[in-house]
């Protein structure tokens, strides 16, 4: 009993205590708006900042909403007394008065006994400023958070003093070290001393993220400009030689390109552009094209003639240009230069880029760094480039893994391979129709998915592939046409409108390493799949009795029969397994790809690539052939990304070549599939 009274006294002494301080920080507050009023109600960015210190270092809780008040033109005073009040009105009559301290009311009175403080832009900055600073101190540390990734979205100068303040506060050590980062970007961007912005730049070297090189970009921003004598005073990036072009002495045409390289990028700058230049600059006189000058000459005919020149004789432009002098001559037109006393012009000026930022040292750090920066990026471009070879050879992995088990084993080429795919991706879809949970439909989907579908191969198989064996082009001709037929059943039955199979909640989005590498966690999710199969089909195959009466009949068929092994049977459900994997292939597939009657024939090509590449019949050759088709087809695309059709045709071009020297695949299987 006295031990629960002692905890019931420690509890209202530490409630009294912190009502206490409240009250302290309360009385304080209204201290400080009572010494400082006049400087509140007609403040300036020169009178305004001890005043908000002071307000700052109360630690009153309300001192914040007094601040966004003050900054949105919500804050007044009364007349009678000067106090601060806040102000709500449902008239333009009567106005009821709020105590800015703890909100009571404080009665309605008249317009014209308060008035409202209106600072200016200036002021309103300041404050804004302040505002960020107590969100940076805010003891909510997901407060502080989003403070911060609003700072990174709009960095401003009055932000960086701002952070660096709450950076002596910040207790997190996860939230201080982006605090760190966002105030060196700021740093570089607005701190006026020299060494702090190096210092800060050589901070980044290496790293890889976008606001970082984004502010490394922006620092290196240039601008062209022309003078007569290159400028010292300045921060030049380049000196730039303009296209030119001319006759060479044996009549053939030349162009000048030439370019001073100062250690920027190179700048193209086209001879009109450059002439453009000095006209803005006032160096040269602006030009003036045919059409213009025919209309003035024709402006000014008098008498059939344009100064001493009939009509009729200005038949040349070296006529009309002689016409068009003599109007020069007497004012009534302007003068214009020719293209070669342009080109005189041009040769007589230096056209340069120079940086924006006026310090050379920062510019030549900050190139260096984004020069190392660039070298990183290119290097994790091509580790993200191996991510999608192997997510994409997972997928082909396990579309062609069945097409793989079935060729090798029954030497049957099956073109309805792609339906089965597209069966699988279906069933996924009626399961989750029935199950609404995404986890559990896919966790039941997938057998559903391998059952429909080695049944449907069974029956494709009693029905029609027993009886063409050793038939292959048969085969293909049936298979082909019962590929058609299940297309258009599919389109009966679910329609033309793609069916969305959705992925669970916990494969939303991707696993982003840094700012350059990331893969989706649905593709991570494919990569383990393909494991997990490519294991269980070679614990199959080596550790179970279907394996090994299925690669009897694969080494030797008749020998197998001899051994009491029934091939037919053997044949039945090698080629249903094949089918039910192509389905099970079908519901990973259908969680990022569009689900229609027509998903299979995206496959089927890939399919038959990876087989015959990796060499039939044969699962380590087919997880070969998936790896280099897939990676082959990553590098081609990166080199020409907006063409995807050029380059499955440069892959198509490289596989035919390739089986030119190995007509068996990476890696041959001895037996029936060797003699396919």
């Amino acid at each position: 009993m006295r031990f629960l009274l002692t905890i019931i006294m420690s509890v209202m002494l530490a409630v009294m205590s912190l009502s206490a301080t409240t009250a302290q920080e309360a009385d304080a507050f209204r201290q400080v708006l009572s010494d400082n009023y006049k400087l509140i109600q007609r403040s300036s960015t020169k009178t305004v900042s001890p005043v908000l210190e002071a307000i700052q270092n109360t630690n009153f809780q309300g001192a914040a909403e007094f601040l966004d008040k003050w900054q949105e033109k919500e804050l007044w005073f009364r007349k009678s007394d000067n106090a601060f009040v806040y102000v709500e009105t449902d008239d333009k009559k009567t106005y009821r008065l709020l105590d800015v301290v703890d909100g009571t009311g404080l009665g309605e009175v008249p317009k014209k006994e308060i008035k409202q403080i209106k600072p200016n832009s200036g002021v309103r900055g300041l404050l804004a400023a302040r505002l960020v600073q107590f969100q940076l101190t805010d003891p909510d540390v997901e407060v502080r958070r989003k403070s911060l990734e609003s700072i990174n979205r709009d960095p401003k100068l009055e932000h960086l003093e701002a952070l660096r303040i709450a950076i002596e506060k910040e207790t997190d050590a996860g939230l201080l070290a982006e605090f760190a980062r966002i105030e060196r970007i700021l740093t570089i961007k607005f701190d006026e001393d020299p060494a702090a912005r190096i210092e800060a730049l050589n901070s980044f070297s290496g790293a890889l993220s976008i606001d970082v090189r984004a502010s490394l970009n922006l620092l290196l921003t240039t601008k062209l400009a022309v003078a007569k004598t290159l400028p010292e005073d300045i921060n030049i990036a380049r000196v730039i030689v303009p296209d030119q072009t001319g006759v060479n002495p044996d009549g053939s045409a030349f162009r000048l390109h030439g370019l001073l390289d100062m250690g920027g990028d190179q700048t193209e700058l086209t001879r009109d552009a450059a002439y453009d230049m000095l006209v803005k600059a006032n160096l040269a006189p602006a030009t003036i094209d045919p059409a213009a000058r025919k209309e003035i000459l024709i402006a000014n005919i008098e008498d059939g003639k344009i100064g001493k020149l009939n009509v009729s004789e200005l038949d040349s432009d070296e006529a009309r240009d002689s016409a068009y002098s003599d109007l020069v001559l007497l004012g009534k037109a302007e003068a214009f230069l020719t293209e070669d006393e342009q080109d005189q012009l041009i040769s007589e000026h230096i056209f340069y880029a120079s940086y924006v930022e006026t310090n050379q040292e920062v510019t030549d750090v900050a190139r260096e760094v984004l020069n190392d920066i660039n070298a990183s990026v290119t290097l994790n471009q091509f580790f993200d480039l191996a991510l999608d070879g192997i997510s994409l050879a997972s997928i082909y992995f396990l579309a062609a893994i069945g097409l793989a088990i079935t060729f090798g084993v029954m030497r049957v080429i099956n073109m309805a391979h792609g339906e089965f795919i597209m069966m699988g991706a279906y069933s996924g879809y009626v399961v989750q129709q029935i199950v609404p949970n995404y986890t559990i439909s896919i966790i039941i989907g997938i057998p559903v998915a391998f059952m429909v579908t080695f049944a449907a191969g069974v029956l494709m198989e009693r029905l029609v592939i027993r009886h063409l064996y050793n038939r292959p082009l048969e085969t293909l001709l049936a298979t082909f046409g019962i590929s058609i037929a299940l297309q258009q059943l599919a389109k009966n039955i679910f329609g033309t409108q793609a069916r969305p199979l959705t992925a669970p909640d916990w494969l939303d989005g991707a696993w982003v390493i840094n700012d350059v590498v990331s893969i989706s966690w649905i593709r991570i999710a494919i990569f383990v799949l393909g494991i997990l199969f490519f294991c269980m089909i070679l614990f199959v195959l080596n550790k179970t009795r279907l394996g090994l009466e299925t690669r009897a009949v694969t080494q030797n068929p008749r020998m197998a029969a001899s051994m009491g092994i029934d091939p037919d049977k053997i044949n039945m459900l090698t080629f249903g397994l094949g089918c039910g994997i192509a389905g099970i292939a079908g519901v990973a597939i259908g969680l990022f790809a569009k689900v229609t009657s027509e998903l299979g024939n995206d496959y089927i090509v890939q399919s038959f690539m990876t087989v015959v590449v990796g060499g039939v019949g044969n699962i380590w050759g087919t997880l070969a052939g998936a790896t280099m088709i897939g990676f082959l087809q990553k590098i081609i695309e990166y080199f020409n990304p907006s063409n995807t059709l050029a380059a499955q045709t440069y892959m198509i071009i490289f596989i035919i070549i390739f089986i030119q020297f190995r007509p068996r695949g990476l890696i041959a299987l001895k037996g029936r599939a060797a003699e396919a």
